[in-house]
């Protein structure tokens, strides 16, 4: 199966950001349309380059996570520590006993956010980065973050190739198509048998 590459900004959401690059599976082929699924999310080279800096802590965490329709992932995380206002200190750096709890957090919040969900809907929270906003704000009281983001998202596992899902995902069920690939007609919907010369 081929794997697509495809960055956001080619496509309807590039108002979050030209970064994130994800990763389609060809899946099906039904005449000239190509079914896609998810494959994997990376962040570009150039922003995670322009993330990191001196005088901050930078924390990674990752984790192995099952989501509801049966899609083994492996999540990554990194987030990085900030100066608080009115901070005279030049440096942001946290204690080693802090990087384990924020750590801690990272883990749980991305194991909660994705066991819960289908691989649509936690595809859907990856493109806003709506589990990076979340982790930011439940690690406020050990020490405040900035610039966390979900840094890579690999598939391990996949269910069984289940072309019904497929189509679901889609928003359409296939249907008949002709010698040059165009959809005649919808599943579920009569079709007129061709009348034959002889029985």
């Amino acid at each position: 199966f081929d794997v697509v590459p495809l960055l956001l900004s080619s496509g309807i959401n590039a108002e979050y950001g030209a970064f994130r690059k994800f990763k389609l599976i060809c899946e099906d082929v039904q005449g000239k349309y190509c079914y896609t699924n998810f494959h994997g999310m990376d962040l570009t080279r150039d922003k995670l380059c322009s993330l990191v800096r001196k005088w901050q802590t930078l924390i990674e965490a990752h984790v192995d996570v099952k989501t509801t329709d049966g899609y083994l992932l492996r999540v990554f995380c990194l987030g990085f520590t900030k100066r608080v206002s009115k901070q005279i200190k030049k440096a942001a750096y946290a204690k080693s006993s802090q990087v384990r709890a924020i750590r801690k957090k990272m883990v749980d919040t991305m194991t909660k956010e994705a066991s819960t969900e289908d691989l649509k809907s936690f595809v859907n929270k990856l493109i806003p980065d709506s589990i990076g906003k979340d982790i930011e704000k439940e690690c406020m009281d050990i020490y405040p973050l900035h610039d966390v983001h979900i840094r890579k998202v690999k598939v391990l596992k996949k269910p069984k190739f289940d072309a019904s899902k497929l189509m679901d995902l889609h928003g359409e069920m296939g249907g008949t198509t002709d010698e040059s690939g165009e959809i005649i007609s919808a599943p579920g919907e009569f079709v007129e048998p061709t009348i034959q010369d002889s029985v």
